[in-house]
């Protein structure tokens, strides 16, 4: 009999599926600024303001983004252990780095068993946090180049200097390599997603829209969570918790 646990809470939902829509949008726009492949005929009302509404989407889900992200980050320091900021760290603990190990020997095939936990498993812990790094650079370069189109906002005085020491266009570039890697992620996180809920039928897609999975009674704390509460019972985690 698997018992219920309340693993992502609410802030961690909303801000996944936030930054999941806008970083489609931010992806299909951003491409469409760098390479126009939609020809708007010149005879359309619409025609000479097509790239300036395009730009708006782009830039106002990037605003709706870095707001997402921000919640995000004060949640990992006033959330559950599961969404803790502890969870990018997984090399920095003995039981993290075992994880990291059975994570690795997992997806690469070198052993059968997944690395059933609560909530993320260790290795993908350490993805996340190159991932936060990326958002990190892609958000910075992304407001350089909008405080150079915008000389009289705070953005530019904030990151005036980047363009002082890097060419427009080379920022531009990097900007677009990072949107290329935060597809690819997302493709194989998707994938991973999947594989997973289907080799331990734990819930885990369904719980990213209700905060719950199904775990046995026996299965092992995580790796993450603290000695005081990875020592206690399964039965004392179970929570009817609702939204």
């Amino acid at each position: 009999m698997r018992q219920r646990i309340y693993v992502w809470e609410i802030p961690v939902r909303l801000t996944h599926w936030i930054n999941a829509i806008s970083i489609v949008v931010l992806s299909l726009t951003g491409y469409f600024i760098g390479n126009p492949w939609l020809f708007v005929a010149y005879r359309e009302s619409y025609a000479g303001f097509f790239m300036g509404t395009v730009r708006f989407v782009h830039f106002a889900a990037a605003f709706v983004f870095m707001a997402s992200v921000f919640l995000r980050t004060y949640w990992a320091f006033a959330g559950n252990a599961w969404s803790s900021w502890r969870g990018l760290f997984p090399f920095l603990t003995k039981r993290g780095r075992q994880g990291m190990l059975h994570a690795f020997q997992y997806y690469f095939f070198l052993r059968r068993d997944p690395p059933e936990t609560i909530g993320h498993n260790a290795l993908a812990g350490m993805t996340y946090a190159i991932i936060v790094v990326l958002y990190a650079m892609i958000t910075f370069s992304g407001l350089a180049l909008f405080g150079d189109l915008h000389p009289e906002s705070i953005w530019a005085k904030l990151t005036g200097w980047v363009l002082m020491n890097a060419p427009a266009q080379q920022l531009r570039t990097v900007h677009h390599v990072i949107m290329y890697l935060l597809i690819l992620f997302a493709m194989y996180h998707i994938y991973v997603a999947w594989l997973i809920d289907m080799e331990e039928g734990n819930g885990l897609m369904s719980s990213i829209f209700s905060g719950f999975k199904f775990l046995r009674p026996d299965q092992a704390p995580d790796w993450i969570e603290p000695e005081a509460e990875a020592a206690a019972p399964a039965s004392k985690k179970v929570s009817s918790h609702a939204d």
